[in-house]
């Protein structure tokens, strides 16, 4: 079977996603090896590169951010010679823009089951925060047409894989009928409590070891709430002076924001990526905490994988993320600002994080693996394309 994923969500930098496709690669390699995997992604310049049983294609397209290093894939036409060339059995759409119309149309040409992922719940992530300060009556309306505009597109595939079960209630509720709940998982292979690193990482990194060492990994930027975990920092520099350092892990349109933090606040470090996974797994063991802003995610992949690798997660309650965190929640902020955050810092660094991160660690590893997705994702492959 040959399956074709085309998405513009991906790009040198990026993070959910694209772990999603390596990883749905590494899996046809290891486990389906005489199935191909190919990808369509925007890029700097049009290449074909063959490795194994998998083909990723780029086409060339323009920049739309710098900092995140995202493209707008708009050479259609492209796609569409890709399309015809490589015959696919099943089209998965990973964005909900031109690509997604795009796959629909030369699916319907080619007679090609066409898939959706509804990674990004965009009408919460992008309508609420941009059209919240023309109030609620512009609110409700813009997402009315957010509403219409998933259920014209989402319903028209052959199947919606949705990362929860809640976000597919939601969906359902849009009259988007053709929804599987396809929840994540993580490489345990790589993400796990062992060995005993930390103090090694801190210091390669120049990371204090006298210091609680709070991590955050993923895009810097408003839908991502990382505006209100910088403030929490710094609301922690007054009340605990000395006590916390904070470890950044990305880039994004709020990468002033860190910079400005860093020049008021004593105890900050910054990388803009990490491209190696057991780089980021050794990360993820040095720290103590994990902290998780988000409020719009639609699974939390970093949150799986800090928790497989023994460090709890800390955030705001009530988040589609609630489900996939295995430690008590009760100290978690309750609201969304930076001293309500700060206090459940707090509040959770003086429990026992190491006692809790090892819970946690056992519980990611015996519910969440890549290997049980995909088994379930390629039985959804195989009904479509036999229909």
């Amino acid at each position: 079977m040959k399956i074709c994923d085309l998405t513009q969500f991906y790009s040198p930098v990026s993070g959910g996603v694209k772990r999603y496709l390596q990883e749905k690669a590494a899996y046809m390699r290891d486990r389906r090896p005489d199935d191909r995997h190919v990808l369509v992604v925007p890029g700097q310049e049009s290449r074909r590169i063959e490795e194994g049983n998998a083909t990723v294609y780029t086409v060339a397209s323009p920049l739309i951010s710098r900092r995140s290093r995202y493209r707008a894939l708009l050479n259609l036409s492209a796609v569409e010679e890709i399309l015809e060339r490589e015959k696919p059995a099943v089209i998965e759409s990973g964005d909900p823009y031109q690509m997604a119309w795009k796959a629909l149309a030369s699916g319907r040409g080619l007679r090609i089951p066409v898939v959706a992922f509804y990674h990004s719940h965009f009408p919460e992530a992008y309508l609420r925060s941009t059209m919240r300060y023309f109030g609620a009556l512009a609110t409700e309306m813009a997402m009315d047409i957010a509403k219409n505009y998933v259920h014209a597109l989402y319903s028209r595939f052959a199947r919606t894989f949705v990362p929860s079960e809640a976000l597919a209630a939601v969906l359902r509720g849009w009259n988007v009928d053709n929804v599987v709940t396809m929840e994540l998982g993580v490489n345990t292979a790589v993400f796990h409590p062992g060995p005993d690193d930390a103090a090694d990482t801190r210091l390669r990194l120049d990371l204090p070891a006298d210091r609680t060492l709070l991590l955050y990994v993923g895009r810097l930027a408003r839908e991502k709430n990382t505006q209100t975990l910088f403030a929490a920092f710094e609301t922690l520099a007054v009340r605990a002076p000395g006590r916390f350092h904070l470890l950044v892990v990305g880039d994004g349109t709020q990468r002033d924001l860190l910079k400005s933090l860093r020049r008021r606040v004593d105890g900050v470090s910054w990388r803009p990526y990490c491209s190696d996974s057991e780089e980021l797994s050794r990360i993820y063991r040095a720290a103590d905490l994990f902290v998780h802003p988000g409020l719009l995610e639609t699974f939390g992949l970093v949150s799986i994988e800090s928790q497989a690798c023994g460090t709890p997660v800390v955030g705001i309650r009530g988040s589609y993320m609630d489900r996939i965190i295995f430690s008590d929640q009760a100290f978690w902020a309750a609201e969304d600002t930076p001293d309500a955050l700060a206090d459940a810092i707090l509040s959770v660094a003086s429990q026992d994080p190491r006692a809790a991160g090892a819970a946690a660690a056992r519980c990611a590893a015996d519910r969440y693996s890549w290997n049980s997705v995909f088994e379930k994702l390629f039985r959804v492959y195989e009904e479509v394309a036999t229909v």
